[in-house]
């Protein structure tokens, strides 16, 4: 049986590899290696990973500003301040977060992810998207399913092939949480770029990685449903930018490659 605490630095792992995109320093040269490879075909790459960095802080204060005081975060990733748990808790000090990830160097960092207010709550689980079931068992333990909960999978599904399950996947956690909860999330596309986006997938596949960019039809998926709040499924820096937030493209925001930010955001409430 594997060790849940071993590193493998043998291969690159998406939550290292974000980490080396946004500057960060908790991450192996088979990270890095493959991250400038990715950069060198598109340099737009950079750009979305700040993007999605953006979507999670206004999707969760937006969602804190509504009343929701329960979050679950599958693929939280490194630590990265703020955290989702900091921005929520700054404007609401009850609300209640649970991380999950499956790469055990977050692990290595959840005392960052547990500093919680005292009148709140934080806890960190280390699980694979594709465990549901210990998803919601250790979530439970924090989190009441009776009242609402945000779920929040911020640039997590194009780690997930359809054939791997990618919407059972979020139709089995949602279906767990009571209506006037909400899914929250930041998905990757190839649609303005195909052959980098082909190109990317190889890349990945040859690393023993899947990448499942999707159109916006296909993320639309996801919320079949849903009550979507406004704008929909939008490019990822259009989801309700804040007033003064600089997004690619805008005057005094540094634009890496050409082109709109090559992903999605959105947020619905299920009814």
């Amino acid at each position: 049986m594997t060790d849940p605490s071993y590193i493998d630095t043998s291969k690159p792992h998406p939550a290292r590899m974000y980490d080396w995109f946004l500057g960060g320093k908790d991450n192996y040269p088979v990270d890095e290696e493959m991250g400038r490879r990715l950069v060198a075909m598109d340099g737009q790459v950079l750009t979305m990973a700040r993007a999605n960095r953006a979507f999670m802080h206004r999707a969760t204060r937006w969602l804190t500003a509504q009343g929701v005081r329960q979050f679950l975060d599958i693929g939280t990733g490194i630590p990265t301040e703020p955290n989702l748990h900091q921005i929520a808790q700054a404007i609401a000090p009850e609300t209640r977060v649970v991380y999950c990830d499956n790469d055990p160097i977050v692990l290595a960092h959840a005392e960052a992810l547990l500093r919680s207010t005292p009148q709140g709550a934080t806890e960190y689980i280390q699980a694979d998207f594709r465990e549901p079931e210990k998803i919601l068992e250790g979530a439970g333990r924090v989190l009441d399913f009776d009242r609402p909960v945000a779920l929040s999978l911020v640039a997590l599904l194009h780690f997930i092939a359809d054939e791997d399950g990618a919407y059972e996947l979020v139709d089995r956690l949602m279906s767990a949480l009571p209506p006037g909860s909400h899914l929250m999330l930041s998905h990757g596309t190839g649609e303005f770029t195909p052959d980098t986006a082909r190109q990317a997938a190889e890349l990945y596949k040859s690393r023993g990685m899947t990448l499942a960019l999707r159109t916006r039809a296909e993320v639309e998926r996801f919320f079949e449903g849903y009550e979507m709040v406004d704008p929909g499924v939008a490019i990822i820096d259009r989801w309700k930018p804040e007033p003064g937030e600089g997004t690619p493209g805008t005057p005094g925001t540094p634009k890496t490659g050409q082109g709109p930010t090559p992903g999605y955001g959105a947020v619905g409430r299920k009814r």
